[in-house]
C-alpha cells in the first residue's frame, strides 16, 4: 500500500493556529494533513494545554496531544506582552487562515479579535470555535465535549428508552465541530483563491451538534414530540429485526448489531433462509414491516438463538454474506491490531523525536490511490527559528532579541 508523504492539495495555504485541546486542533490537523503549512502559536510556558495535561510522563507531549496536532509547526508566543501580540500580528499578514478557540473574551483583550485582525490582513479567513454561540444566553458559559453535547440535543436521544441521558463514547461536539469547521474552512479557501475575499467564520459546539440529530428533529415533525431514547434500537420504528444481539463466548463486546430494512421484507426474508426457519416468512405475526415491530421480542429471540452460536465475527459473515447489513462490536484494541486497517494505513507509525514509533489513526480518506502517511506532531516551539525567518523575514538576531524579551 502507498502512504504518500504529504497531499499538496493546500500547498501555499498558511493557517495560523491559535487553538488547543481538540475542537480547534482536530480542523487544523485535517488542514495539515491535506498539506497547508499550520502554524501552531502557543504559550511558552507548557503550551497546548492539552500536551502535559493527560501525560503520563512529565515533560513529554501526551498521546492525547499527538493525536490531534500531526503534520504542523510549533512557536511560541507570549500573547501577554505587546511584543508577542505584534508578533501575532506581522504573521497574520502572511496568513490565509486564522483560527481560535480561546474562552469567551480572551482574543478581544489581547487585540487578536476579528475586526483587530482584519485590520492587518484584510482578506484573512478568520475561525472561531466556541462552546456557545455569540449572542446566545449562554456566550459567556465555558465548554467540553460533553458540555456541546448535552446543550445540543445529543445525550438526550442516546442510552436506554427508560434510562437516564447516556454521553456517546466519541468526542462528537469536539472532533464533529472541528470537522465541519475545517469543511467551511475549505469553502471559503476556495473562493479566497478566486475573489481574494476573507470571511468571519464562527461555529459553538451547542449548533454542531444539530447537525449529528437531524433525523431527530425529523421525528419531532413527524410525531410531534422529542425523539425518545432507543438503546441499541432506533427512534425511528418499524425496523424488526434491528439491534445488538449476543455472540459466544459471551465477553462484554461479544456482540453483532443486525439492521433490517422497513421498505420491503427482503431482508427478513434472507433472514429466515439463513437462520432454516423458512416457515416464518408467511407468519402473519412477521407478515410485513408493521407485523414484525409489533412483534419484535419474539423475533430477537429466534435471531439471538442463532447468534450465540457464533463468535460476532463468524456471525457478521454469515449475515452479511446473505445480503443483510451486520457488524460486529469491535473494540478500540481490536480495530488497533486489525490487520486489514493497518495494511491499508487507516493506522499508521508516527517518528516522534521522544516517544519514538506511535501508532494513531490518520486521515481515513485515499488521496490518488494511497493513504496520506503521518508527519510527527511538533515539539514546543521547534519551528520558531524557521517560521519567522521564512514567513516574516526575521534574521537570527531579531529573533534571538525577541527570545531575551520574553516574547518567544
Amino acid at each position: 500500500m502507498t502512504f504518500n508523504h504529504k497531499t499538496n492539495m493546500l500547498a501555499g495555504v498558511r493557517v495560523l493556529d491559535m487553538t488547543q485541546f481538540e475542537a480547534g486542533p482536530s480542523c487544523t490537523e485535517t488542514l495539515a494533513w491535506l498539506g497547508a503549512e499550520v502554524v501552531k502559536l502557543e504559550n511558552p510556558k507548557g503550551g497546548d494545554a492539552g500536551r502535559y495535561a493527560t501525560s503520563e510522563k512529565d515533560g513529554i507531549d501526551s498521546f492525547y496531544f499527538m493525536q490531534f496536532n500531526s503534520g504542523k509547526k510549533s512557536i511560541t508566543c507570549n500573547l501577554k506582552s505587546p511584543e508577542g501580540v505584534a508578533l501575532v500580528k506581522k504573521l497574520v499578514r502572511e496568513a490565509n487562515v486564522f483560527i481560535e478557540n480561546f474562552a469567551p473574551g480572551v482574543v478581544k483583550r489581547m487585540g487578536l479579535d476579528f475586526e483587530s485582525i482584519k485590520k492587518e490582513n484584510p482578506n484573512i479567513i478568520y475561525a472561531s470555535v466556541k462552546g456557545f454561540a455569540e449572542g446566545s444566553p449562554y456566550e459567556n458559559f465555558l465548554s467540553f465535549d460533553m458540555i456541546g453535547q448535552s446543550a445540543g440535543g445529543v445525550l438526550s436521544i442516546t442510552g436506554e428508552p427508560d434510562g437516564q441521558p447516556c454521553k456517546p463514547g466519541v468526542t462528537l461536539a469536539d472532533t464533529g465541530t472541528g470537522m465541519l469547521m475545517s469543511i467551511t474552512i475549505l469553502g471559503a479557501l476556495y473562493r479566497q483563491q478566486a475573489t481574494g475575499q476573507g470571511e468571519h467564520l464562527q461555529l459553538a459546539m451547542q449548533d454542531a451538534m444539530t447537525q449529528y440529530t437531524r433525523l431527530a428533529y425529523a421525528y419531532r415533525d413527524l410525531n410531534g414530540k422529542a425523539a425518545p431514547r432507543a438503546g441499541a434500537k432506533l427512534f425511528t420504528t418499524g425496523n424488526a429485526p434491528t439491534g445488538i444481539f449476543p455472540c459466544k463466548p459471551g465477553g462484554k463486546n461479544d456482540y453483532v448489531y443486525i439492521y433490517t430494512t422497513r421498505a420491503g421484507n427482503h431482508h427478513w426474508e434472507r433472514l429466515c433462509k439463513l437462520l432454516d426457519r423458512e416457515e416464518l416468512i408467511d407468519d402473519p405475526r412477521f407478515s410485513g414491516p408493521k407485523e414484525r415491530a409489533k412483534n419484535e421480542a419474539v423475533i430477537d429471540n429466534i435471531l439471538a438463538e442463532f447468534t450465540k452460536k457464533h463468535t460476532k465475527r463468524e456471525a457478521m459473515k454469515l449475515v452479511g454474506e446473505c445480503g443483510v447489513p451486520c457488524g460486529a462490536v469491535l473494540d478500540v484494541a481490536e480495530l488497533y491490531d486489525d490487520e486489514d486497517l493497518n495494511s491499508r494505513g487507516i493506522f499508521q507509525n508516527m517518528d516522534h523525536p521522544e516517544r519514538g514509533s506511535y501508532k494513531m489513526p490518520t486521515w481515513p480518506v485515499k488521496v490518488d490511490g494511497g493513504h496520506l502517511s503521518l508527519p510527527a506532531s511538533p515539539l514546543l516551539g521547534e519551528h520558531v527559528d524557521s517560521v519567522l525567518s521564512e514567513w516574516i523575514g526575521m534574521s537570527p538576531e531579531e529573533i534571538e532579541k525577541l527570545r531575551k524579551d520574553g516574547a518567544v
